[in-house]
């Protein structure tokens, strides 16, 4: 069997072999589960950041709250100390007949717990009065002020609230004897005015605050 040899190309032509194309494949996208999941990390940030946020605001107004809580605390006392250092060793006349410059009642009292009689200020913007302080139904200690020292029998005085939240509200007096007690005077012997006074109080919120003022007697 006799084979004939390829025909080879004529001269001066060339082949050129075309391979076709690959198909390029298309960019890869995120799978559902990644979406999931980066969904699920973002609402993790977002909750810490909202409950982080929260908390702050829960502190910032519970700071604002306290603060403001103890500056009326300390205003009060404030006010408490210089009507004591006020204090008149003068009686007055009442429509029953006469009371003692400084009048301290039970705690078991409905009205006014400290009575007293006070000089006026040195800064001359109030004048010599009778004064008191007691607590009412509403936990509120009140400030009573009169016109006056002796006035009319039928004058009633004008009521303020100068510390609410208050659950107790206690006096004692310092005698002669160094003993306190619970009421003044207690015997014709005790003197206008004590020694020193002790004021307790317990704020709605649990804390007890004692303060003692120490008289010029």
């Amino acid at each position: 069997m006799k084979f004939e040899p390829a025909m080879s190309p004529p001269r001066g032509v060339r082949f050129t072999i075309c391979h076709s194309p690959r198909p390029q494949r298309g960019r890869r996208g995120f799978t559902l589960i990644e979406l999931l999941a980066a969904l699920l990390i973002l609402s993790l940030l977002a909750l810490m950041s909202y409950r982080g946020l929260g908390a702050v605001l829960d502190a910032r107004e519970h700071v604002s709250q306290e603060t403001d809580k103890w500056r009326r605390v300390a205003s009060f006392f404030a006010r408490f100390e210089q009507d004591v250092q006020l204090a008149a060793p003068r009686p007055v006349r009442t429509l029953y007949g006469s009371a003692p410059a400084w009048l301290g009642r039970p705690d078991t009292t409905s009205g006014p717990r400290l009575e007293i009689s006070r000089f006026a200020s040195a800064e001359g913007v109030d004048s010599p009065r009778r004064v008191a302080y007691g607590l009412n139904e509403k936990q509120e200690i009140e400030l009573w002020l009169w016109p006056g020292l002796d006035v009319a029998p039928d004058a009633l005085p004008a009521r303020y609230p100068v510390l609410s939240g208050v659950t107790k509200l206690e006096f004692q007096y310092l005698n002669a004897d160094l003993a306190w007690l619970g009421v003044w005077p207690t015997s014709p012997r005790d003197a206008d005015i004590p020694l020193a006074v002790r004021l307790s109080i317990v704020l709605a919120s649990g804390e007890e605050i004692v303060r003692v003022f120490a008289l010029n007697s």
